[in-house]
């Protein structure tokens, strides 16, 4: 059996609460002292301590001349909770290995620089990858916008239902467990009214048994005219649900949804009539949404492909073929008129998941 190294066992920390932690990034933190490790943890829900606390906190007093390996840089001003960088020099710590640097441009090494002036040896450690772990973070940070994650399943024909509207199910089972586990690490899942109207979907994250998790990311739907059936399921599922209507929306139809027990938000109209996506997103973002996760359909996926607000994809392939011309395909909008203007799947990774295909990767227009 290989064993981790003290920066992987930090890492695997750190994956292990992703989903717990927003809108602070998932952290996690390993103390090691003649080749020992006397402590570890990772972050805490917001408000509660950081990875690094938690490990010095069972360290104890044998943490001084140990090193400490953390995923990402210590931070070293106040938030929920008081600087990392004080208890580290407090502890007595010989050296800290840091995997990443804060991505905030405002403290970006400033953490690592106190530690430095207060003596403690400061590495910068690239044995390990956490560009996947903080890309989300690293965004609202910078732009107090989520990271907005397509995912859809679709058959090798490219539909995502049959031309009767049938989508139950495209693929198998364990393709259905990952997209649990996507939404695990999602603050909150968005469709469009249509899908709510069509699926009925619950938009619950579930265990391998089908149990719904405790902490449930927050349900968005875009439903201009306020047509969200009362009794869909999202109402009667753990979670938040969140409904953006546009000007237009009948007064008596947002009282339904409240009633329903949903929170409308009346946002600005785009130039179709439809919930303007850009308002859509700065809201979520001052709420501290930090990643979403956007299940559809066609016509929600087509227009936030138009605008430019897909950062990152997953798209599932069943070996099925669906056929009919009416059957719906998982990205409509107006697309591109021009091969030259596609979007493109950069930094591609393609996995096997049961009988299905899995290309995971970030969409770039073709320049």
């Amino acid at each position: 059996m290989t064993m981790l190294t003290p920066m992987e066992q930090a890492l695997a920390l750190a994956q292990r609460a992703r989903g717990s932690t927003s809108p602070n990034p998932s952290v996690g933190a390993v103390v090691m002292k003649d080749n020992t490790m006397i402590g570890q943890g990772h972050t805490l829900p917001a408000g509660q301590d950081h990875a690094e606390i938690v490990a010095l906190q069972e360290a104890g007093d044998l943490a001084r001349g140990a090193a400490l390996y953390v995923t990402l840089e210590p931070c070293c001003h106040y938030g929920r909770t008081p600087p990392c960088t004080d208890a580290i020099i407090r502890s007595g710590l010989k050296t800290v290995h840091v995997a990443a640097l804060d991505p905030n441009p405002k403290v970006t090494s400033q953490g690592i620089q106190i530690l430095q002036s207060a003596g403690i040896e400061t590495i910068i450690d690239t044995t390990v990858d956490t560009k996947e772990l903080y890309e989300a973070f690293s965004k609202h940070i910078k732009t107090n916008s989520p990271f907005v994650i397509a995912k859809f399943a679709m058959s090798l024909d490219g539909k995502i239902a049959t031309s009767e509207g049938d989508s139950k199910w495209i693929t198998g089972n364990d393709s259905r467990v990952l997209v649990h586990d996507i939404r695990k690490i999602s603050d909150a899942i968005m469709v469009g009214v249509n899908t709510i109207i069509s699926d009925n979907p619950q938009l619950t994250s579930r265990d391998s048994n089908d149990h719904p998790l405790d902490v449930q990311p927050m349900k968005i739907i875009l439903d201009s005219r306020g047509r969200t059936p009362p009794e869909s399921q999202v109402f009667s599922e753990k979670g938040k649900v969140l409904i953006y209507v546009s000007d237009y929306c009948p007064k008596s139809n947002i009282a339904i949804l409240e009633a329903s027990g949903a929170e409308v938000i009346k946002g600005t109209s785009d130039s179709t009539g439809r919930v303007d996506l850009h308002g859509v997103l700065k809201h979520l973002g001052e709420r501290g949404i930090v990643t979403l996760l956007v299940e559809g359909g066609g016509t929600l996926m087509g227009s936030l492909f138009d605008q430019d607000l897909i950062d990152k994809i997953y798209a599932f392939t069943a070996p099925i073929i669906i056929g009919g011309k009416s059957a719906p395909s998982p990205v409509e909008g107006e697309g591109s008129p021009l091969m030259s203007g596609v979007w493109q799947i950069t930094n591609a990774e393609h996995r096997t998941i049961g009988n299905d295909w899995l290309v995971i990767g970030y969409p770039d227009r073709r320049p």
